[in-house]
């Protein structure tokens, strides 16, 4: 072998190291990987697309936001909603089209009970909360890949991050009953964004090394729910720092 060769190697070499995910992974996995990666983001930035439009519109008309305000009923229906269409997206998600149709109700009705909470709230302080959730989970998203590359695992992180949230929902449960203060609703959305941060970290950790080529429907379910969840909660402490 020459030294042009040898050269031509080693360049060749550098480029598949740089682009690697993570340690061991061979050229062919580490492709396919980033199909996946990059198919999983383009659902995700759709759904995100999809809440903004669904929110603006709520906000802006207002018969909408009013029929979701003064009917309790109904806004109870679309807040679970959701939580009915997981057990359909996760059992068809491989089922196309019916996978996207779900997902699509799912991606509507969550951006309805956004869009309320955006109607309610002073445009200056969702536009910060909007800053900051995007800062925050490009910072993390980028934290993620960059410690996978390095070879650091997050996997700990999953029955920590579930035990918070499941004690975080129990609280949220009780403050129905027993309402908290505005400090006390302010400490409850700091400690909601901190546990979501952990979440994005996690489950991008999973997108990178875990989620099989199938899954990327609850790939991006899991992306989403972590931005949208750190999106209310950081609103959610804005709001109350306002007031």
């Amino acid at each position: 072998m020459n030294g042009f060769d040898r050269l031509s190697t080693k360049v060749d070499d550098v480029d598949i190291e740089a682009g690697t995910l993570y340690p061991g992974l061979s050229y062919g996995e580490n492709q396919l990987r980033w199909g996946f990666i990059r198919k999983v983001y383009g659902i995700v930035a759709a759904q995100l697309v999809l809440t903004t439009i669904v929110s603006f519109v709520t906000v802006l008309y207002s018969p909408i936001n009013d029929l979701l305000r003064g009917n309790s009923g109904l806004l109870l229906f679309f807040l679970f909603l959701p939580l009915v269409l997981l057990w359909p997206m996760y059992v068809y998600q491989q089922r196309h089209p019916l996978n996207l149709i779900v997902l699509g109700l799912f991606t509507v009705s969550l951006s309805l009970t956004v869009g309320v909470s955006c109607a309610n709230t002073d445009g200056k302080i969702v536009l910060e909360a909007l800053i900051l959730t995007s800062a925050v989970v490009a910072s993390l998203t980028g934290y993620a890949f960059w410690a996978a590359k390095k070879g650091k695992d997050f996997s700990y992180l999953g029955p920590i991050l579930f035990t918070s949230l499941f004690t975080l929902m129990l609280a949220g449960f009780l403050q129905m009953f027993f309402p908290l203060g505005s400090t006390s609703v302010a400490i409850y959305g700091g400690i909601s964004a901190v546990i979501f941060s952990g979440y994005i970290v996690y489950d991008t950790d999973n997108l990178i090394k875990r989620f099989s080529y199938d899954e990327y429907i609850w790939a991006s379910v899991t992306l989403y729910l972590d931005i949208l969840n750190l999106f209310l909660a950081i609103l959610r402490v804005l709001r109350n720092a306002d007031n």
